[in-house]
C-alpha cells in the first residue's frame, strides 16, 4: 500500500459503535479497507488462524473484499473469500467453521455507502466495546504509516460458498415441508435476499417446498434501481403491499439490502408489526425449548416493543427479560441469559440456534411455519399478537432534547404513573393503559416517541400531548 505524503488518515467518521460505514472513495477505499484487514488480524490475534471475507451486491464489495483480505494475508492469516453472502450468512459462517470475519455491507444506506461488519469466532459481535476501537487506532497507524508490515509467513486465500450448507441449516431448524400451500411475495429490494430466498425457500438448491414464490425486484443491484432496500419506511413497502393483494398470496416479506432485518405483511397488504413477529416466533421457540427440557425459557425483547410480548412470555411460561435498543445490548444479554430467542420493534431478530445472532431469513420461516400449521389467514393470526395500538417511532428535531423531556416529566408528575431510565426516559400508566418512550438520538438532532395504549383514542391522545410538549 502507499500512501499520499503528509496526508493524515482520521477514520473517526466511517467508523460507528458497531460497524465501519462510509461513502465510497471518500470514508471508505481499498486502502483504508486493507488496513483494517490487517488491523483485524492484529487486534484479533489471528495470525496463523482462517477468517471469512465476503461482501453483498453493492459494486464496491469485491475491490473492497479482496483488499481486506490482502491485508489479513499481509499479516499471517489465511482468508477464505465467501464472495456474495448476506449478513446472516457470514454469521453462519461464523459460527458453523468457528472463524472470525468480515461482511461488506451498509445494510439498507443508499448506493454511494459500503462498510463492513464484523464477528469474532462463533459469531460473537465486534463493537466500540470489543475490539472496533482498537481495530481503528492499529488501522490508522498502518495508514499513516504507508506500511503495513508483513508477518513472518504470509497467509493464504481460498474461496468457499456456504449458501447451501447455510440453507439446510435452517431448513433443520424450521421444518416447513408439511406447511399448506402458501404463496409468497418476497421483496428483495434488489438486495442479498434475491439470492438467499431461492436457495432457503425455493428449489435452486434444495428439494422444493409448498410454496409459490412470487419474486419482487430479486435482481442484484446495488444501485437500488426500484426503491431503496430499507422496509422501515413505510413508502419502500408500498410495491410489495400492491403485489400481495395483486397475486392474492397468503403473505409478503420484505428484507433489506443484507438481508439480516425481514418485515411481514398479511393477505390484505397490510405490515405485521415486528412486535408480533417477536411474539409469535417467541411462542414457537418457548414451546420448542419446553419440550426439549427446558423449564423457563427466557426471551429477550427491547423495551419499544410491545408489552404484549413480555404479557404473551410470562403466560406461555417463559421469562421476558427486558433491554436497551441495539444489537450489541441485545447478543450480549441473550449469552449472559441463555435466551432462546430475542426480538426488536426494528425487525431484528435473534435465535440461540444461530449463535445468538440476527437472521431476517429464520425469523420469517417461523412465520410461515406457524401460518402453514393452520387454516386462518395471516391477519387474524397477526391479531392475536397485536392487542395493543402503537403510535410507531416518531422523529421530532429538537436541539435541547434534555429540556423537552423534563417539560413533559413536569406536565405528567400529577398522574399515576411509574418512569424508568434504562434507555431514555419511558412513561408507563399503572393501570397499564398506556407508555411511552422518549429517546434522544446519539447522532442525530432527534428526540424519538414510541407510545402504545389500549385503544386508538388513548394513543393518539398520549402521541399529541407528549408532541405538543416536546415540539413547543
Amino acid at each position: 500500500m502507499t500512501s499520499e505524503q503528509n496526508k493524515t488518515f482520521d477514520l473517526s467518521a466511517s467508523f460507528k459503535a458497531y460497524d465501519v460505514r462510509g461513502i465510497v472513495g471518500e470514508s471508505i477505499t481499498a486502502e483504508i479497507v486493507e488496513a483494517v484487514g490487517a488491523a483485524f488480524i492484529d487486534v484479533l490475534g489471528l495470525e496463523g488462524e482462517t477468517v471469512l471475507v465476503g461482501g453483498d451486491m453493492r459494486p464496491s464489495s469485491p475491490e473492497f473484499s479482496q483488499a481486506f483480505a490482502n491485508g489479513a494475508a499481509t499479516r499471517g492469516a489465511n482468508v477464505l473469500l465467501l464472495d456474495l453472502i448476506s449478513t446472516d450468512e457470514l454469521y453462519y459462517a461464523c459460527g458453523a467453521l468457528n472463524a472470525a470475519g468480515a461482511t461488506f455491507t451498509a445494510s439498507h444506506n443508499p448506493a454511494e455507502y459500503n462498510g463492513i461488519k464484523m464477528a469474532k469466532a462463533g459469531a460473537q459481535p465486534i463493537s466500540s466495546e470489543s475490539g472496533l476501537k482498537e481495530i481503528q487506532a492499529l488501522a490508522e497507524q498502518y495508514l499513516n504509516s504507508g506500511t503495513i508490515p508483513a508477518a513472518g509467513t504470509r497467509g493464504e486465500i481460498g474461496v468457499r460458498d456456504v449458501l447451501k450448507d447455510y440453507s439446510e441449516y435452517l431448513r433443520q431448524l424450521v421444518d416447513l415441508s408439511g406447511s399448506r400451500p402458501l404463496k409468497i411475495v418476497v421483496d428483495a429490494g434488489n438486495g442479498m435476499a434475491g439470492l438467499t430466498t431461492p436457495a432457503v425457500l425455493g428449489d435452486k438448491l434444495l428439494p422444493a417446498l409448498p410454496f409459490d414464490i412470487v419474486p419482487l425486484y430479486f435482481e442484484l443491484d446495488g444501485s437500488f434501481p426500484n426503491h431503496p432496500a430499507n422496509p422501515l419506511e413505510p413508502e419502500n413497502l408500498r410495491d410489495l403491499q400492491a403485489a400481495v393483494v395483486k397475486h392474492g398470496a397468503d403473505i409478503g416479506l420484505a428484507f433489506d439490502g443484507d438481508a439480516d432485518r425481514c418485515f411481514v405483511i398479511d393477505e390484505k397488504g397490510e405490515p405485521v408489526s415486528p412486535s408480533a413477529i417477536t411474539g409469535m416466533v417467541a411462542r414457537r421457540e418457548i414451546a420448542r425449548a419446553q419440550a426439549s427440557g427446558e423449564q423457563t425459557p427466557v426471551i429477550i425483547h427491547n423495551l419499544l416493543t410491545s408489552k404484549a410480548v413480555p404479557e404473551l412470555v410470562a403466560k406461555d411460561g417463559g421469562r421476558a427479560v427486558r433491554t436497551r435498543v441495539g444489537h450489541s445490548f441485545i447478543k450480549a444479554v441473550m449469552a449472559e441469559e441463555g435466551a432462546v430467542f430475542g426480538g426488536e420493534h426494528s425487525a431484528h431478530f435473534y435465535f440461540r440456534d444461530f449463535w445468538n445472532a440476527d437472521t431476517g431469513m429464520l425469523a420469517a420461516m417461523h412465520v410461515l411455519a406457524a401460518l402453514g400449521e393452520q387454516e386462518g389467514p395471516l391477519s387474524e393470526l397477526g391479531r392475536q399478537y397485536e392487542p395493543y395500538v402503537s403510535s410507531g417511532e416518531i422523529n421530532s428535531e429538537i436541539e435541547d432534547k434534555a429540556g423537552a423531556v423534563e417539560r413533559v416529566r413536569v406536565d405528567f408528575e400529577t398522574e399515576d404513573i411509574d418512569i424508568d431510565h434504562m434507555d431514555g426516559s419511558t412513561f408507563t400508566a399503572k393501570d397499564g393503559s398506556w407508555w411511552f418512550n422518549l429517546r434522544p438520538s446519539n447522532t442525530e438532532p432527534f428526540l424519538r416517541l414510541n407510545a402504545e395504549a389500549k385503544d386508538q383514542p388513548t394513543m393518539e391522545k398520549i402521541r399529541d400531548r407528549v408532541l405538543a410538549l416536546v415540539r413547543a
